[in-house]
């Protein structure tokens, strides 16, 4: 590429630190991860041209059309009138053992061919509805891998939080009303009592949404005694968010805990004008999502562009309503309510967004709990190394009875298979 573009593209990373030092001393520590991450645009600028990564996103998105899956659409209210939107995706009749023509019928892991998966002095496995909770800035189809790998083996569902996906804006935020982890965890509940009334549920959460799991049994406790037959929690937290470095220097990061909340309500504001920002320097932000949604080097290019649409979906003012819950939330005495149950807590030792040692510390509250720290993987662990994902939730299915006796797990829970399901 021609000396002008590279020299435009650094010019880019010394104005988005310029900027935020003008906000103040947090703002120049965000300002030298932003203009690292322009700074590495810059590179790719000296051999690619804007056009031709215009085109190659576009082809990328044609490639791999993830989050492409759809299932039978439905809406819960929530206690403060929001509709929150679900799909479900139903068993098939013979219960996914390979003999339906399903997505998941006669495949194997990836990799390891067909796994045939045999349940021992039972017949008949009770039926469990397994319902997904997706992370903060995300959707549903974050759980794409999962959810091909699954479909037509058992019953699923998948929901989009408040004011993501295809949900509605949360009415009471639209009121002035802050948003809280005790909030999802009763529209978990809105969406359970729509979406699954009856029966067992194994329950799975990412990030955001393993807290608003926590935060269901934290206020519902009687409904995990009676229906919850297991637990996944996926690079989530119990709490002490607030301590997390996001990979800064401690100085840089005590300031931008100083200010991010005040630095974000202001952006927040002002929505149009930055989201008009975000279009711009769409590079840049592709960089920082790289940087802290996966933690190996050779992931996928047609799932990190899955990533980035999935986050530059979520409008700035709706990230911002939601930061300051993080902070607060704190749902560590509700983790017992867990222990009765097979609970699977699974994280990627290059997390930066929830350090693998918050799943430790869920692992010491809970010490029957099975605890699988991923190596080479980054926050969005289930999309990063989907057939680790993948395979230990198969392995809890079968540990809770809830697959027939013998059941193939589809390979679509890999990268290296079609993703359309």
């Amino acid at each position: 590429m021609s000396e002008s573009s590279a020299g435009d593209a650094m010019a880019t990373a010394a104005a988005v630190a310029v900027g935020w030092r003008r906000a103040g001393i947090a703002g120049a520590a965000i300002g030298v991860i932003a203009a690292g991450a322009a700074a590495g645009v810059a590179v790719e600028r000296m051999t690619v041209g804007r056009g031709m990564r215009r085109r190659a996103r576009l082809a990328l998105d044609a490639s791999g059309p993830y989050g492409s899956l759809r299932g039978m659409p439905g809406r819960a209210t929530a206690d403060d009138g929001t509709e929150l939107y679900y799909e479900i995706d139903e068993a098939e009749p013979d219960g996914g053992t390979g003999a339906g023509t399903g997505p998941g019928a006669g495949a194997g892991i990836a990799g390891t061919g067909p796994r045939r998966r045999r349940l021992f002095g039972r017949k008949a496995p009770g039926p469990v509805t397994v319902v997904f909770c997706h992370g903060y800035c995300l959707s549903q189809d974050s759980w794409h891998f999962q959810r091909a790998a699954l479909r037509g083996l058992v019953r699923t569902v998948h929901w989009d939080q408040r004011s993501h996906g295809r949900s509605e804006r949360g009415r009471a935020q639209a009121q002035g009303v802050t948003v809280g982890i005790d909030q999802l965890g009763r529209d978990l509940k809105a969406v359970i009592d729509a979406a699954a009334p009856e029966g067992r549920l194994l329950l799975v959460g990412h990030s955001m949404g393993g807290m608003t799991i926590m935060a269901l049994a934290d206020q519902y406790p009687q409904l995990v005694r009676d229906r919850v037959a297991a637990v996944a929690f996926i690079g989530t937290s119990s709490g002490k968010l607030g301590e997390v470095s996001f990979g800064l220097p401690v100085a840089g990061v005590n300031a931008v805990r100083r200010v991010l909340p005040g630095v974000l309500k202001a952006l927040g504001s002002q929505a149009e004008l930055v989201e008009r920002g975000r279009r711009a320097t769409a590079d840049l932000f592709a960089g920082l999502i790289k940087r802290y949604s996966f933690g190996s080097r050779d992931v996928d290019p047609a799932v990190e562009r899955f990533a980035e649409r999935l986050i530059e979906s979520t409008p700035i003012d709706v990230v911002a309503e939601f930061y300051p819950a993080f902070t607060e939330h704190d749902k560590s005495a509700a983790l017992p309510a867990f222990r009765d149950v097979p609970v699977l807590i699974l994280a990627g030792d290059k997390d930066l967004v929830t350090p693998s040692s918050h799943s430790e510390a869920i692992a010491d509250q809970l010490p029957d709990a099975e605890l699988v720290i991923v190596p080479d993987a980054g926050h969005l662990v289930m999309l990063e190394h989907p057939e680790t994902v993948t395979d230990r939730m198969a392995d809890l299915l079968v540990r809770i009875g809830a697959v027939p006796a013998a059941a193939n797990v589809g390979g679509h829970g890999s990268t290296a298979q079609q993703p359309g399901g």
